[in-house]
């Protein structure tokens, strides 16, 4: 039975690398480097009707024989295909356009990001190009099915969209984004193959990005929801469309309502905790003074870029000193340090298969006073190390396992573990002063706002400007920085609400290992646990881990 869940595990992985070649790219496996993404509703139509002969397949493999990672990999297969089919079902490319991570953002990033080993991935870079121009093609007929079915997206977002497209087409062709890619093997001539490239924005991805803007512009901006109306509540299949979004994104069963009373829950909580910490700090253990003190002191604020990027550096250090005596396993791929002037706050890219890049955080400065001088250190172990780059360098690194368990990644699983190491950072003392470790409550605030207002605003019929009054109101964050926040979960419907869902699964997963093993629980021990078997649904992980911690 074994070879029947091993060949399952291959044959998904394959077509998730051939449906998905940016990521495949990504991660190292160069078999469709000369491919970019399909947007089409024919391709969608062909991922739904894969992944749910992959769920069957999965469905019809019994326990029996199984060892314990067998069914994982079983599990994991059943529910990312369902997952991946349930959400296609949903045509959220129809009203996806997005300022945090559309195509305008990402696709400069992800060609920085993709490495170039040989003279080979070197040309297909060039096919992959023309891939773009017709994705962005593919995006902005998709938008026009949006307006026809009834299902645009929120004005704000095709507002703030279309300037970010006319500042790149703006741009002179010799300083294009994406000319900005990795560096080059020695044997590709460095001219002839950037002229190549420059032919194929000139000729293939900036007329797609215009098609792309003039379509927004043109016939999917008079047909938008307003702020009022910006969540998927509004949306005629919005209730079903966003269960399923909560269903992929917190690989639990948990409702609307209920994630809704966990953050108020949350957020209860946590204003116990500033006040204790905020008399020690800040001489007041009023709340709202606390929050006031870390939104609006200039002197709690970031300046400079550079200094920033010294902060992720010394924190860096501080969790590489400490790990040993938290985790038997380390991964072998180092994790460095970049800023950025795009995307979200701070993110983190993985490794590639091959070795030819390390795992890569990415810390936005567009803006260094957005930064509070609490926070950075949280960020830096959230979405490093012991983070991000832990967890996600480990899975790759997993080689007894198959490559699809190397490279899946859950969003509950994935964010809960960034968000659990936020406190257990403060377990291994990694915080430098009381102050930073107040920026570790800074950073849980905006994740139990999260679960308020993500289910406010897709599932009980919240304004835009409700869940930024609820935001400002009960977390320290500034007013330009929670707006910020709202955009994003309003355009990504439930991805926010992983972050919380998933680390109060663990702690609990944790918490009842200790409860079975008393004296004998070792915390090396149940991170190899959680870590070893790479990113898994959060009721898979609570299966191994009463395996492996009985």
């Amino acid at each position: 039975m074994t070879d029947d869940v091993r060949q399952l595990a291959d044959d998904y992985h394959d077509h998730w690398m051939r449906t998905s070649p940016s990521w495949a790219h990504m991660v190292g496996d160069y078999r469709f480097a000369d491919r970019f993404d399909d947007a089409s509703r024919a391709a969608e139509d062909d991922l739904i009707a894969a992944s749910r002969e992959f769920a069957a397949r999965a469905a019809a493999i019994p326990d029996d024989g199984l060892s314990l990672q067998d069914r994982a990999t079983r599990d994991v297969v059943a529910f990312q295909a369902t997952s991946a089919a349930d959400t296609a079902e949903s045509r959220t490319a129809e009203f996806a356009v997005n300022p945090v991570f559309g195509p305008q953002v990402d696709l400069p990033l992800t060609v920085a990001n993709l490495a170039i080993p040989n003279a080979d991935v070197a040309e297909a870079m060039v096919s992959k190009f023309h891939g773009m121009g017709q994705y962005l093609r593919d995006a902005a007929q998709r938008h026009r099915e949006g307006v026809a079915s009834g299902r645009a997206p929120a004005a704000f977002a095709v507002a703030e969209t279309i300037p970010q497209l006319d500042a790149w087409l703006a741009t002179p062709l010799s300083e294009d984004p994406l000319l900005r890619t990795a560096d080059l093997p020695a044997d590709v001539d460095v001219d002839a193959w950037r002229a190549r490239l420059t032919d194929a924005i000139e000729h293939q991805v900036r007329p797609g990005l215009q098609e792309y803007r003039d379509v927004l512009a043109d016939e999917v901006a008079a047909h938008t929801r307003p702020d009022e109306k910006c969540g998927l509540v509004w949306l005629p299949d919005g209730e079903q469309t966003y269960a399923r979004a909560l269903a992929a994104n917190t690989t639990t069963t948990l409702g609307a309502q209920e994630i809704h009373d966990l953050g108020l829950q949350q957020i209860a909580s946590l204003e116990d905790e500033y006040s204790a910490l905020g008399g020690e700090v800040l001489g007041t253990s009023d709340v709202p003074a606390i929050y006031d003190r870390l939104r609006t002191d200039p002197a709690l604020r970031h300046h400079d870029a550079a200094e920033i990027l010294a902060d992720c550096e010394t924190a860096f250090a501080r969790a590489r000193a400490e790990m040993p005596a938290w985790f038997n396993r380390l991964p072998a791929a180092d994790c460095a340090i970049k800023t950025t002037t795009h995307g979200a706050l701070g993110f983190y890219y993985p490794p590639s298969d091959d070795g030819s890049r390390g795992g890569v955080f990415y810390v936005n400065t567009s803006d260094p006073s957005a930064w509070g001088r609490v926070e950075i250190e949280a960020l830096s172990y959230h979405e490093g190390i012991p983070g991000h780059h832990l967890q996600l360098a480990i899975a790759a690194e997993l080689t007894d396992l198959p490559a699809l368990r190397r490279h899946t990644v859950f969003n509950a699983y994935a964010e809960g573990w960034g968000l659990y190491t936020e406190r257990l950072a403060d377990e291994m003392g990694l915080y430098s002063t009381p102050l930073t470790r107040l920026g570790m409550l800074t950073m849980d605030s905006v994740r139990a706002c999260r679960l308020v207002v993500d289910t406010g605003l897709h599932a009980l019929g919240w304004s835009r400007q409700q869940a930024i009054d609820y935001m400002v109101a009960n977390s320290p964050m500034s007013t330009a920085n929670v707006t910020s926040e709202v955009n994003r979960y309003a355009v990504l419907p439930g991805q926010a609400c992983g972050y919380m869902i998933g680390r109060l699964e663990i702690l609990r997963i944790r918490r009842e290992a200790q409860e079975r093993q008393g004296d004998a629980f070792d915390i090396k021990a149940f991170h190899d646990a959680v870590l070893d078997g790479g990113s898994v649904p959060l009721g898979v992980l609570d299966g191994i881990v009463r395996d492996r911690l009985p």
